[in-house]
């Protein structure tokens, strides 16, 4: 998702690259930051029910982490089209059956051609925003609508065989655009979903690369009172940044989050008005080489859905 649209006010400005001296420091510790993160998102912190708030996120994690080996097959090859048209499925038996889990895939291939409708104003409890954008793509036109939909059906397919009922909030050609950020939060509200995650990729400038998740801030205002999810959302977070940095390999993001790849913000629509745990993920920058190259691998995304998944199945067997 690029910084440039309702969901997103300007980033802050970028901090100044650190010395020679704060490099060598960096080196030295991020073994054991890692540790923390893992330590977390596994489910370490001991005692943890959906309720536990974390206390207190790491300041930097290591980069150096390479992607594991895939687990599942991939359900999309590169460069064949992903409708996600399949027949419904029963949820399989596993230990997460009776868990219900909401998937949002960032944008609509089809905004593009609806921009009056996804300019209209909604209310996000806070003030009004447009309805949606049109997300970002990577320099040779790989939209981020097309990537965060594969990344979906590639999440749910994995979450499902644990035994998960998966709902996302849009699929294959339907709705035709949209739905607006409001109708997305509801669509996870009236699940009773016991996760909610929304997935995006940054559309930010050359260098600046990484993850990171985006975690509800405390809201009280209008429709929007985000006060009971924010100690279980962080909770997800917390773990699903954990399980994607060790399977993806991807490095927190160098712009924003001050190397946790961890955010709170209190202006997205679609965390204001959920009444479920739920959080963000950015999954790279698709206006960065190096990360537009990660993005636009069917390999790596798989490994990218793995890590999503891992880190919310460790959520829900801890809830």
């Amino acid at each position: 998702m690029s910084y440039v649209g309702p969901e997103f006010e300007p980033p802050q400005q970028r901090r100044p690259r650190r010395g020679p001296l704060a490099v060598v420091l960096a080196a030295l510790v991020p073994g054991a930051l890692l540790g923390w993160v893992v330590y977390e998102a596994t489910g370490g912190g001991g005692g943890g029910g959906s309720d536990r708030t974390v206390s207190a996120a790491p300041t930097s994690v290591s980069s150096s982490v390479s992607g594991s080996s895939l687990r599942s097959a991939s359900p999309t090859d590169d460069g064949k089209p992903d409708d996600g048209k399949r027949p419904s499925q029963a949820p399989a038996s596993g230990p997460l059956k009776g868990k219900v889990v909401v998937i949002d895939p960032g944008h609509n291939q089809g905004n593009f051609r609806h921009t009056a409708e996804i300019n209209r104003q909604v209310d996000i409890g806070t003030n009004r925003k447009e309805c949606d954008t049109t997300g970002t793509s990577t320099n040779a036109g790989y939209t981020e609508a097309r990537f965060t939909l594969d990344v979906a059906h590639r999440l749910r397919a994995l979450l499902e065989q644990q035994g998960a009922t998966v709902e996302l909030t849009r699929d294959g050609d339907s709705p035709a655009w949209g739905p607006c950020v409001d109708q997305r939060a509801r669509i996870g509200n009236a699940a009773h979903a016991d996760a909610a995650i929304s997935i995006h990729a940054d559309g930010a400038a050359q260098g600046d690369r990484g993850f990171h998740v985006i975690l509800p801030g405390s809201v009280h205002a209008g429709a929007a009172d985000t006060r009971p999810i924010v100690g279980p959302s962080r909770d997800l977070g917390t773990r699903i940044a954990g399980t994607f940095l060790r399977d993806t390999g991807e490095p927190p993001s160098n712009y924003l989050g001050n190397g946790t790849g961890l955010v709170t913000r209190t202006d997205l629509g679609g965390l204001n008005l959920s009444t479920v745990p739920k959080v963000f993920i950015e999954c790279g920058n698709m206006r960065d080489s190096k990360d537009a190259a990660l993005l636009t691998s069917g390999a790596w995304r798989q490994r990218a859905a793995q890590g999503i998944s891992e880190g919310i199945v460790s959520f829900l067997r801890a809830s």
